[in-house]
C-alpha cells in the first residue's frame, strides 16, 4: 500500500513539474512560491496590526501558531527525512537549490496554511482568497522541482492544525 502511494506521489509530482516547465510557469512559481517566505507574513501581520482592530488578534495568532508550528516542522523534517524530489534523480532539476535535502513536509506549505487559518479565522471574508493562495504556494513548490505533492498536503495539516490547537 505505501508502495503505491509512494508511486502515485511520484506520477503526481513528475505531470505537474513537466507541466510546469512545457507551459513556462517556473518564473510565475518562482514569484508564488516567494510569496510564501516569511518575511512577507510579518510585514502583513505588522500592517494590519497598525489599520485594523483585527490585526493584533492576527498578529497573536501567528505569533502562537507559528511557535508550535516551527519545532514540529523541523521534528518531522528531520525524523522522516524524505529526499527532495530534485536531489533523488527523478529527472527533474530543481529551479534554485533548496536549503536543505529534506521534503517531508513542506515548510512553505505549512507556513502558509498557518497565515491562510489564522486570516480566516480573523477576517473571515478573506478565507478564499487566502486559500487560494496558500494552495498556489504549495503547488508552486511541486513546480519547483523541490517537494512532492504528499509534503505539500503535509505542510497544509501541519499548518492548519497549529492554528486550530492555538484557537
Amino acid at each position: 500500500m505505501l508502495n503505491r502511494l509512494t508511486a502515485l506521489d511520484q506520477r503526481g509530482f513528475l505531470v505537474i513539474a513537466r507541466l510546469a516547465r512545457t507551459r513556462r510557469l517556473q518564473r510565475p512559481a518562482l514569484l508564488i512560491s516567494a510569496s510564501g517566505d516569511g518575511p512577507l507574513y510579518l510585514y502583513l501581520c505588522c500592517t494590519l496590526m497598525l489599520v485594523d482592530s483585527d490585526g493584533e488578534r492576527l498578529f497573536r495568532l501567528c505569533l502562537c501558531a507559528f511557535l508550535l508550528e516551527l519545532p514540529l516542522y523541523l521534528l518531522l523534517k528531520n525524523s522522516i527525512r524524505r529526499i527532495r524530489p530534485c536531489h533523488s534523480g527523478v529527472l527533474v532539476q530543481a529551479q534554485f537549490e533548496p536549503s536543505d535535502r529534506f521534503s517531508l513536509p513542506s515548510g512553505h506549505t505549512a507556513a502558509a496554511f498557518v497565515m491562510c487559518f489564522a486570516i480566516a479565522e480573523c477576517y473571515p471574508p478573506l478565507w478564499w482568497p487566502a486559500l487560494a493562495w496558500a494552495s498556489l504556494i504549495g503547488l508552486s513548490r511541486v513546480a519547483l522541482g523541490v517537494h512532492y505533492p504528499a509534503d505539500i498536503v503535509a505542510g497544509a495539516a501541519l499548518g492548519g492544525t497549529c492554528v486550530a490547537l492555538v484557537s
